[in-house]
């Protein structure tokens, strides 16, 4: 992980899990890697973009190398050209690099390895351990047996050198789709189906995005993945809980296949997020339908999404590291990862003043043609952030909430009569408003105390309310984006998901007013608080130097209850 992110991420203790447990048993004297240098893998398949289960995973594979002082290698599991794509590819590559962590010269692809693949599979046929199956798909799963009966194929005992000649020319093409597989011969009334005689090969014409049509047979993952740790001398294959079941197959492949070396699956639960989906396949189909704009739409649990929302690489990490490892699933609220979110922007981001409904403030016997400039810090939390100029005159913009003609027990800010602070400036007391002929307040009037500059009134009065405010010759107008929730309900999956969508996921805020020198803010990476509103960034798709578009990262309240 770079320096940068490390420095980022807000200290946090990382407890030893049962991985660690594994590996330092496997490390000490006499153990299966004595002497060896820990080496990890991430494996992503290059169908979809990376979402935040996944970053779960990043953290796993790389963090676990990390703290072990050892090497974790990037691969690609194309070993399914039906949907793959470069895109995915590049856009993998970028939020790896993003979230701070690398894999320097070693880049891989399953496809790498297909001549291994192949090799292996042949070396198998002639041990007597695999054979070439005609069942079709359907007539297989009418023979996988149950519990009590074992499955059956009546190609199991197929000559070996029948074998190997279907299977040659299975890789010459000689064959349509779905003719014929290559099954390994394990044990047909095993009680873990998976050791069923498994499918390690099936035909598929159609071109791979790597090697073309140089291929028209592909094996499964569960063949090619040990077979890919082994030729990368990987230590520890760490996947999730999923492949369980399935580490007795990948152990049975290392072992029956000639490998240079002899890695070791350990599982760990996967990260499961309440108020969103991560399937990569409904993920899509929320791209694909135009449900929301893009794989990086900031309503998306998508890497992408999340960086674009202004979500921070020491966010996600916090988030990782202290949802901890486990070999049990379980669900995480939503609002914890923005808690995380919340505690990093609030040590980093810069403070300014935006108004995201505004209305006109007019301070009556403020000179008209008089302007001031303040000295306003940048960041409480960081002195050495400094602070910036802005400027005041007699017309601000505050917030419309700030006024209310008639107000409610307990309200404090503006009303005729009251006395409110202006951040960092004066106290002003509240005289009347205009409305329009709808009765909507469109100006706010008010009397500002000459003696009161820099907030504290000459004669110590107290002042129960502070607001911000934007002044209204140099304001920027601006877009604002305010996001919650994609779904309406907390397990979106229990149900039609797209029936489950809610309307009010995105609220766009037009005529914003910001301060001047946030025109100048670039994305992505700087975030700011809006005082009072929340934690903001510029959209770095959308956003102009014309047309300024900010994204609401999360709100400032809190909605995560901490455990006591």
């Amino acid at each position: 992980m770079s320096e940068e992110i490390k420095n980022e991420a807000v200290s946090e203790e990382i407890s030893s899990s049962f991985i660690d447990d594994f590996i330092i048993e496997d490390l000490a004297e006499g153990g299966r890697c004595e002497g060896m240098k820990v080496h990890t893998r991430f494996p992503p398949e290059p169908n979809g973009y990376l979402h935040i289960g996944h970053a779960k995973a990043i953290y796993v594979d790389f963090g676990t190398a990390e703290r072990f002082n050892g090497i974790c290698n990037l691969r690609m599991d194309d070993t399914n050209p039906t949907k793959e794509d470069v895109e995915y590819v590049d856009a993998i590559k970028e939020d790896i690099h993003w979230l701070g962590y690398d894999w320097e010269d070693r880049f891989y692809y399953a496809s790498d390895y297909f001549e291994d693949m192949y090799n292996g599979a042949v070396e198998l046929i002639k041990k007597g351990l695999a054979y070439v199956c005609e069942l079709t798909p359907d007539q297989m799963r009418e023979m996988r047996g149950d519990l009590t009966t074992p499955a059956q194929s009546p190609y199991r005992d197929r000559p070996m050198e029948e074998s190997l000649d279907l299977f040659a020319r299975m890789r010459a093409g000689e064959f349509e789709d779905g003719r014929m597989t290559l099954r390994a011969k394990i044990d047909l009334a095993s009680g873990n189906f998976n050791m069923r005689d498994p499918v390690i090969y099936r035909i598929n014409h159609m071109p791979h995005h790597r090697t073309g049509t140089k291929w028209c047979i592909y094996p499964m993952y569960d063949f090619a993945h040990p077979i890919e740790d082994a030729m990368e001398h990987i230590t520890h294959s760490l996947c999730s809980l999923e492949f369980e079941d399935h580490r007795p197959l990948y152990d049975w492949v290392i072992n029956n296949v000639t490998l240079p070396a002899k890695p070791r699956q350990i599982e760990f639960a996967r990260l499961g997020i309440n108020n969103t989906v991560m399937s990569k396949r409904k993920l899509r189909a929320l791209v694909e339908g135009g449900y929301v704009s893009g794989w990086d739409d900031p309503r998306m649990p998508t890497i992408c999404g999340l960086r674009r929302r202004g979500y921070t690489p020491a966010s996600i990490r916090n988030f990782s590291v202290r949802n901890g490892v486990s070999k049990v699933n379980s669900t995480v609220e939503y609002s914890f990862l923005e808690h995380c979110l919340r505690e990093d922007l609030n040590l980093t981001a810069k403070r300014v003043m935006g108004v995201l409904n505004p209305v006109k403030l007019i301070l009556t016997n403020y000179p008209e043609d008089r302007t001031e400039t303040f000295e306003v810090e940048n960041n409480p939390n960081r002195p050495e952030d400094g602070t910036r100029t802005v400027t005041f005159g007699r017309e601000l913009y505050i917030e419309a909430e700030d006024f209310m003609e008639t107000p409610v027990k307990g309200y404090f800010r503006l009303f005729p009569g009251n006395e409110v602070r202006l951040k960092t400036t004066y106290v002003v007391k509240c005289t009347g408003c205009k409305k329009d002929e709808n009765g909507n307040v469109v100006e706010v009037y008010a009397e500002y105390d000459p003696e009161s500059r820099g907030g504290n009134p000459a004669d110590g009065r107290k002042i129960k309310s502070t607001i911000h405010w934007v002044d209204a010759k140099n304001a920027e107008d601006a877009e604002i984006r305010l996001y919650d929730n994609l779904f309406t309900v907390e397990d979106p999956d229990a149900g039609d998901f797209l029936e489950l969508l809610n309307p009010d996921s995105l609220k766009v805020l037009t005529g914003c007013k910001v301060e001047a020198g946030l025109k100048t803010a670039k994305p992505p990476g700087e975030s700011f608080q809006f005082m009072r509103q929340g934690y903001f960034c510029v959209d770095n798709k959308d956003s102009a130097e014309d047309h300024l578009v900010f994204n609401r990262s999360v709100s400032l309240k809190d909605g995560f209850k901490k455990k006591k």
